[in-house]
């Protein structure tokens, strides 16, 4: 993605890293397998009223490089050291203190999914010019850091009295300053752009049998974008704006960059209905397909998946249930990689970069990653 080199900005200042204990939650492993993660204090994971049925499609530019150390886990020198870990030589999964680092990481981009929490970070590619540069490390740390916060906060609910208010730009700093403090130390150095989409609920303000209404809080900082989908109305209820230093250097988190979420995040609280259909998508999607196409990719894909007579799953289907949202997913992400390989295509990033006076022609080659939501009551 981005500029040519990295904005030359003064380095953000350091804060001390804060922990808070969390119960745990329902989210993916590396293989993208449903499962509840271990909690620190026993407890079993929260409930809300309403979760997410989640899936994710991904496209790498090229191919991710492995994470450098000591967020891998190579083998020792010798096969026959009886503390050997040859025989781990092929796992590739990546760790942070010993704890296995969260979401997926799709060239320099990242993603999450869990039942209340879904994000989009989008690196820096340019920093892979820089001896110590890894901006796919710092993607992935700062989803890594920020999914522990919030889903810990989750699991700290309580249903039975007035819902907590979410604070996601908060936990998105303190996600920021670990990355710093994680990275500093041994100066892999890169940049960021954050986006992400917490799913909560509000309480009738005067009890006349009415339940809880869903609630999402979207976070942004950057050029990712969320986006809000209402299939029964044919409608985009939301989407984030994306936010630029100037043409193709979006705001972004890491190192040299004067941003920080407490400054520049835009947290924003959109109403949401029960079959509404969350996007969180890197700017590979948004750089190389328009939102009516983005629309009626989503929608076609959900009616295809809705009538479905082939399948011998016999499971709800209304709506995207049950795999849809994969299906979904998948179909954006193939709509947006055949613009990205076409030398001769239209695309929002040719348009904007005419626009800036830009000669520019065809569509965006870039890591396009999705992240697709949607929700539900959590007894479907």
């Amino acid at each position: 993605m981005r500029p040519s080199h990295p904005p030359r900005f003064t380095l953000a200042k350091r804060r001390p890293r804060a922990w808070i204990t969390w119960r745990g939650c329902r989210c993916r492993d590396d293989n993208g397998h449903r499962r509840t993660i271990a909690t620190r204090t026993g407890h079993s994971p929260q409930r809300l009223p309403f979760r997410f049925d989640t899936g994710v499609a991904l496209f790498a530019k090229r191919t991710p490089r492995p994470f450098p150390p000591p967020f891998n886990s190579p083998p020792s020198a010798s096969f026959s050291d009886p503390l050997s870990t040859h025989n781990l030589s092929r796992d590739r999964r990546a760790y942070v203190e010993g704890e296995l680092i969260r979401g997926q990481t799709n060239g320099d981009d990242a993603v999450y999914e869990s039942d209340y929490f879904i994000c989009a970070n989008d690196g820096v590619g340019a920093w892979a010019a820089r001896p110590r540069g890894h901006a796919g490390l710092w993607s992935r740390l700062i989803i890594h850091y920020w999914a522990i916060l919030v889903d810990g906060a989750v699991a700290h609910d309580d249903l039975s009295g007035e819902p907590p208010v979410p604070d996601p730009v908060s936990a998105l700093q303190r996600a920021f300053e670990q990355t710093t403090e994680a990275t500093g130390k041994h100066d892999w150095q890169g940049t960021t752009t954050a986006c992400g989409a917490q799913l909560h609920y509000t309480l009738p303000e005067i009890s006349n049998g009415q339940g809880p209404s869903p609630i999402l809080y979207v976070t942004n900082l950057g050029d990712c974008q969320v986006m809000v989908l209402r299939p029964k109305d044919q409608v985009v209820v939301y989407k984030t704006k994306e936010q630029w230093h100037w043409f193709d250097c979006p705001r972004q988190l890491g190192t040299n960059s004067p941003d920080s979420p407490k400054d520049n995040a835009v947290m924003d609280q959109v109403d949401l209905e029960v079959g509404d259909v969350v996007l969180a998508m890197s700017d590979g999607v948004i750089d190389n397909l328009w939102e009516h196409e983005i629309v009626d990719t989503v929608l076609t894909s959900i009616r295809k998946w809705e009538s479905d007579t082939i399948s011998k799953d016999k499971r709800d289907r209304t709506g995207g249930r049950n795999g849809g949202m994969r299906a979904a997913a998948q179909e954006l992400v193939a709509a947006a990689k055949t613009i990205a390989l076409d030398p001769y295509a239209e695309s929002p990033f040719m348009e904007h970069a005419i626009e800036e006076g830009l000669a520019s022609e065809g569509g965006k080659l870039d890591d396009i990653s999705v992240v697709a939501a949607l929700c539900i009551k959590n007894d479907d």
